[in-house]
């Protein structure tokens, strides 16, 4: 069976079973599994001209932290047309990834097998935002407008929404004061090359996958690099932790055990479970410690410093140029200041919240923090008048836990939601995923 070739974009239907905003791997893998549904009308609105994951940390040795298996459509359908295997194969590279013997892509190749899909998929609208969003309630539909390139804007009724929008760089308030000029977010890190060069010392504060990669590339500069600092205010520079027992917390039997808790609970758990998902790959701790090793035979190199338990209270411009950083050592409760060039803040992302959703918040249903009350289905929990729904991916770590960012849950929640639009199986969901029974047995002694 062949992949069809790329379709030229039509205009935008007046009206659609599902509307999807936003086109990262997530909903692209909802278009994915949506293809082969021959009853279910699909748009993916995505206002960006062109699919683009992480430009900003796009290194050319990168790995992706998931096996391919963790594509867009595999680990509910093995054999649909848009997998990783079936792109190697019309990218004649499956034999040589097959001897490669590496089943970690890098994310500069997964990128790229995001936008061969895209190609093959007429759902996906590049170029076209999402404005705004209502109910219309003599149509039973939401009403979204979306505007495109040219500027032209169009009303799509649309029975249901998948809000797929991403995340935003988080800045915390202590580092919020520093000039644009002092400071880079490490999603942006690739694009401010040249302040980079011009520092003189480079300080990264945070201690996740993105700080760890972006202290490599400086430390791989050589004799010519910045001075290099790396501040974080965990106990220690953690590692990932992806040992096998522990992965299974990203299995759909853990995110059904999840949702079923209380959310204070839920919290408490999230929060002691950090090192799933904001640890670093101990490849990457191997290739730092080699490179350090390496630099002791150059003492011409410029210094470098690594601080862990170390919190960053408060940044502030330096008069005589650079910026100072006040500092806190947990260990001693001693507090310092530290002076750079340039901070990099490595401190992740937050969640969007839109201004096209703004209409909807009075009918969103919220938990004790504020978030909004999620399903099992991923579907928010909205005032009876609205009958139609909205899906959310990767909006819902409060509610099913730290599988939630993971690539590889990606394709079991998009099948939950289209069975749920649908209101049957179109794909069947794997029912037995872990080991590990997470849950009380529920009489003395059972199972």
């Amino acid at each position: 069976m062949s992949t069809p070739p790329p379709r030229p974009v039509t205009p935008l239907p007046a009206s659609t079973d599902l509307l999807a905003v936003g086109c990262g791997p997530f909903n692209l893998g909802l278009a994915a599994l949506a293809s082969t549904v021959d009853d279910l009308d699909l748009v993916v609105c995505e206002e960006h001209d062109e699919l683009s994951w992480h430009p900003g940390l796009m290194f050319d040795d990168a790995l992706l932290q998931v096996s391919f298996l963790a594509d867009l459509v595999t680990l509910v359908d093995p054999g649909h047309p848009l997998s990783f295997l079936r792109y190697l194969r019309d990218r004649d590279r499956l034999y040589r990834f097959y001897v490669r013997e590496r089943f970690h892509p890098t994310r500069l190749e997964y990128q790229d097998y995001l936008r061969w899909a895209a190609e093959r998929l007429p759902a996906v609208r590049f170029g076209h935002r999402v404005e705004n969003v209502t109910w219309d309630a003599r149509a039973g539909r939401f009403a979204v407008g979306v505007r495109d390139t040219a500027g032209t804007t169009t009303t799509v009724l649309a029975r249901d929404l998948v809000l797929g929008i991403g995340t935003e760089p988080s800045i915390p308030p202590a580092l919020a004061g520093l000039p644009a000029d002092r400071l880079v977010h490490s999603g942006d890190y690739l694009h401010r090359a040249a302040s980079v060069e011009r520092a003189g010392r480079v300080t990264v504060v945070g201690s996740g996958q993105s700080g760890a990669e972006i202290a490599l590339d400086l430390l791989r500069r050589g004799t010519d690099a910045p001075a290099l600092s790396w501040l974080t205010r965990t106990p220690v520079f953690a590692p990932l932790d992806y040992s096998k027992l522990v992965l299974e917390m990203t299995t759909p039997d853990y995110v059904r055990y999840f949702h079923g808790l209380d959310g204070a609970v839920r919290d408490t758990l999230v929060a002691g479970q950090w090192r799933h998902y904001k640890g670093i790959s101990e490849a990457t701790l191997e290739e730092l410690h080699d490179v350090l090793y390496r630099r002791q035979l150059h003492p011409e190199a410029s210094d470098v410093e690594l601080r862990s338990g170390v919190a960053v209270l408060g940044a502030e411009e330096d008069p005589a140029g650079g910026a100072v950083l006040t500092c806190h050592h947990a260990d001693t409760g001693r507090e310092f200041r530290h002076r750079t060039d340039l901070v990099v803040a490595a401190t992740g992302y937050r969640q969007r919240h839109p201004k096209f959703l703004a209409p909807l918040a009075p009918a969103v249903h919220t938990d004790h923090a504020g978030r909004p009350v999620v399903r099992l289905d991923h579907s928010v929990e909205l005032d009876p008048h609205i009958t139609g729904r909205v899906f959310v991916s990767n909006a819902d770590l409060h509610s099913h836990g730290v599988a939630a960012p993971d690539l590889g849950i990606g394709a079991v929640r998009n099948a939950t939601i289209l069975n749920a639009v649908t209101g049957r199986e179109c794909y069947r969901p794997p029912r037995d995923t872990a080991f590990t029974r997470f849950a009380a047995p529920t009489r003395d002694g059972g199972a």
